[in-house]
């Protein structure tokens, strides 16, 4: 069997294969609750033999949400139908996972299904963002609102009630968003953070509301939840954070008890990415190497043999698709048959006329 395909074990969790569903924005929740999209949306992947599948960036506060069409779980109604859609994902025989997120100076945007694009003003139920530091997004908000000593306590604590309602809603494993230009990743980077204060300044003073984050999650739930961290290795930018700073962070989080790196990059300012198949695959595998924490390689893999090689040299534990699972969400049941693998569990009994 190819490393693709074999199980992998993260705590008390086993995931059937190690081709994952990277969380993908949706814009279509009303008032934070999913809906029958959501459930379509990410049962398709589940169905389509995934090994784990994360839901979009869930944002554990009103205020917290990238546009108003964002999901949520901060109330008993959206937790109600989250377990719907996790129930299903489950019973595809998948891992149900959901990612945690705070959208920070990045809040309040539309989402780019209408004409409108930007911040979204006061008058269409656009709000003021909260940040590390006064500092905007380019052609967002001007006027982020810096976060005190108290509002950073309620992002932690919000983070963790977020996360043992993902649990009662039937969710295994939990990702805590860090990267792409949102709250925690603008706490991490020098070109956003310019506190003074404990939470600003050094590398200690920057990672250390991640590590809080990390801390109160893993304090809330079962000891046998994994939990993941995405980051953006690099900014993209001079003068920004890095690999070797997130090498650093890594090996801190693993000590915290985060149980895989998902790594990606860029997003927290504007930046000349030099973007092709795998560009970020050498980003996990520092992680991995030299962090000595799983990691997961996601960017740009779009075929089978692409996506065995990564995990076969040593770049990563597992690969996350995006893009081309919208493209074809049965794409993992291709890939084993590409691969030669006999993996038959992975159809739904619906579906197994089609598998020879």
């Amino acid at each position: 069997m190819s490393q693709l395909f074999s199980p992998i074990t993260l705590r008390d969790v086993t995931v059937r294969n190690r081709v994952w569903v990277a969380p993908m924005c949706q814009y279509s929740a009303v008032d934070g609750v999913p809906n029958d999209w959501h459930l379509v949306h990410l049962g398709s992947f589940a169905r389509g033999g995934a090994g784990l599948v994360f839901t979009e960036a869930t944002a554990v506060v009103p205020e917290g949400r990238i546009s108003p069409e964002d999901a949520g779980l901060w109330n008993d109604e959206q937790q109600a139908a989250w377990a719907r859609i996790a129930a299903f994902v489950r019973g595809q025989g998948a891992t149900a996972g959901i990612q945690l997120a705070h959208a920070g100076r990045k809040a309040s945007t539309y989402s780019g299904f209408t004409q409108e694009r930007g911040a979204v003003a006061d008058a269409d139920g656009g709000w003021r963002p909260v940040a590390p530091s006064a500092e905007p997004f380019p052609r967002l908000r001007e006027d982020p609102e810096p976060l005190d000593a108290a509002g950073i306590a309620r992002v932690v604590t919000a983070f963790g009630d977020a996360a043992e309602r993902a649990v009662a809603a039937g969710f295994e494993v939990l990702e805590i968003h860090a990267a792409h230009g949102y709250l925690l990743h603008e706490f991490l980077s020098p070109l956003s953070n310019h506190r003074e204060d404990e939470y600003g300044g050094s590398f200690d003073n920057r990672v250390r509301l991640v590590l809080e984050v990390v801390r109160e999650v893993r304090d809330r739930v079962a000891t046998g939840v994994p939990v993941v961290v995405r980051l953006s290795a690099t900014d993209w930018a001079e003068g920004g954070w890095d690999g070797d700073d997130t090498v650093r962070l890594a090996a801190l989080l693993r000590d915290a008890g985060v149980d895989l790196v998902d790594t990606s990059t860029g997003g927290n300012v504007l930046a000349d990415i030099p973007v092709g198949p795998g560009f970020q695959v050498p980003y996990a595998r520092r992680v991995r190497t030299e962090a000595g924490i799983p990691s997961g390689a996601v960017g740009l893999i779009t075929e089978p043999k692409q996506a065995e090689e990564v995990l076969a040299e040593g770049s990563a534990d597992v690969v996350l698709l995006a893009r081309e699972l919208l493209r074809d969400p049965h794409w993992p049941l291709r890939a084993a048959y590409e691969l030669g693998d006999e993996v038959p569990e992975l159809w739904p009994a619906q579906y197994r006329r089609a598998a020879r």
